[in-house]
């Protein structure tokens, strides 16, 4: 399954994938309205960079990584953090804890579970007034790209093609970038859902963007061969065609919603 294809590449995720704003940690605290003695949990933390934001602050985190490699890679970046646990396993075979947690969070991971279920479990696992905050980071269109990648559809469509239907033609737009906060609402174990949006951008070379595009799901599953011709040919183009620089546009966005009294 796709999902579990991160744990191959767990120390290039690491080096490759960006972490999230200091703003949007902080909203996380104030919305969710934690306490210093809160308990969190998080799913699916994969190397520990948006556990270790709340682990600086002295939170209490238990983790659940479902790969093995992501899951060592974490204890050891959280290692100076003794009040951090990463259990190793899948969120749906999680015992729960009942009423044990004050804030759940999941960054860049939620997308990979059945909603439906993990939304009633998360409930269950929150005390009454506690919080849960998803969060990702989304790229999308920016005019300091200067339309690199549009022309990198040509590199997918000659040496990935069956990447196409998952490769967007385009970046969206950052008011393009679909919301989630309806199907946190409807599952009716949640309140109202606040929205937050982060923007800003990151530079890469060459090296820098395709060590990025071999921690994605569908071009890690790509065979060898493929993978390597197309990680060349992006490599080309940035180094050909756009002076060894690229500027990739991303909007962090942030939902958190507090459990309703009495569910489920």
């Amino acid at each position: 399954m796709l999902r579990a294809t991160f744990d191959r590449v767990a120390s290039v995720y690491d080096e490759s994938r960006p972490g999230y704003p200091e703003a949007l940690v902080e909203d996380v605290i104030s919305l969710s309205v934690i306490q210093p003695e809160g308990r969190v949990l998080e799913i699916g933390c994969g190397t520990g960079k948006a556990t270790e934001p709340f682990a600086r602050r002295g939170y209490r985190i238990l983790c659940v990584e479902l790969g093995e490699s992501l899951a060592a890679f974490a204890r050891r970046r959280l290692a100076a953090y003794p009040r951090v646990e990463v259990l190793t396993g899948a969120f749906e075979d999680w015992k729960e804890e009942e009423s044990a947690f004050d804030l759940v969070i999941s960054a860049e991971a939620f997308h990979w579970l059945d909603e439906a279920d993990a939304y009633r479990k998360i409930a269950r696992s929150l005390r009454p007034g506690g919080a849960l905050a998803l969060f990702w980071n989304r790229p999308v269109q920016i005019d300091k790209s200067e339309g690199f990648f549009e022309a990198a559809q040509e590199v997918y469509r000659r040496e990935a093609p069956e990447l196409i239907k998952s490769h967007p033609p385009r970046l969206p737009h950052p008011d393009e970038v679909s919301g989630r906060a309806d199907g946190i609402h409807e599952t009716s174990f949640f309140g109202a859902v606040t929205v937050r949006k982060y923007p800003w951008e990151a530079e890469y070379d060459a090296t820098g963007y395709t060590r990025l595009l071999s921690t994605y799901s569908n071009h890690i599953n790509l065979n060898d061969a493929s993978r390597e011709r197309l990680l060349n040919g992006i490599a080309e183009l940035i180094d050909t065609e756009f002076g060894g620089r690229v500027i990739k546009g991303y909007l962090s966005v942030l939902y958190v919603a507090h459990a309703r009294a009495g569910s489920p």
